[in-house]
């Protein structure tokens, strides 16, 4: 239980991880997400926490933000050799190259996508029909790392030029932009969520 004002709050159990995971949790983890640059934001996040821990990401997400041009693909897809660079001696990002190249890879998939698809908001939300697919977990063992969905998109991506998005990442993507509702039945945030359909 996480006591916030006279109000207790019983949250899912990785929440507990310190102020900024319940902020990251409250107020974004599963809330659905109809924006082109707030997905890319999340693609770019999630490709980067790769084999690492989520509390990192969050923790370098503003580098992130000034490394990659306020998550602008548009910007972002016109980073060369010399960007490359500049982001692998930048100690506010993780300094991994392919994930980096990754990044600006995906940006040029990401504009293909929109292209084609008016928005990429419109593209990945017509995996799931156009509405979130609300779960009923009561334990954090229950919560899949992957589904048959998320192995769907992560090939369907692939097919279009993406890399560095396997299912993993695109399940976690999934969750963090609310294409799926993870949180627990017992945590607050699940009714909230569900009523935002």
């Amino acid at each position: 239980m996480e006591t916030i004002g006279l109000e207790e709050k019983t949250r899912c159990p990785w929440a507990y991880g310190g102020p900024l995971y319940i902020d990251y949790h409250d107020n974004e983890w599963g809330v659905p997400v109809h924006d082109d640059i707030k997905l890319f934001e999340f693609m770019i996040l999630e490709s980067a926490q790769a084999g690492l821990s989520w509390i990192t990401i969050l923790r370098k997400r503003e580098n992130y933000r000034r490394a990659f041009a306020d998550f602008d693909p548009e910007a972002v897809s016109r980073y060369g050799e010399r960007d490359i660079e500049r982001l692998m001696n930048d100690p506010g990002i993780v300094r991994n190259r392919r994930k980096i190249t990754a990044a600006i890879n995906n940006s040029a998939a990401f504009l293909k996508v929109r292209e084609e698809f008016g928005s990429f908001d419109s593209y990945i939300w017509s995996f799931t029909g156009g509405k979130p697919v609300t779960n009923y977990w009561t334990g954090q063992n229950e919560v899949p790392a992957v589904t048959e969905k998320a192995v769907e998109i992560s090939k369907d991506l692939k097919k279009r030029g993406f890399s560095f998005l396997g299912p993993t990442i695109v399940y976690a993507h999934m969750q963090a932009t609310g294409l799926v509702n993870d949180h627990l039945v017992s945590c607050f945030r699940h009714a909230e969520i569900s009523k935002m359909l």
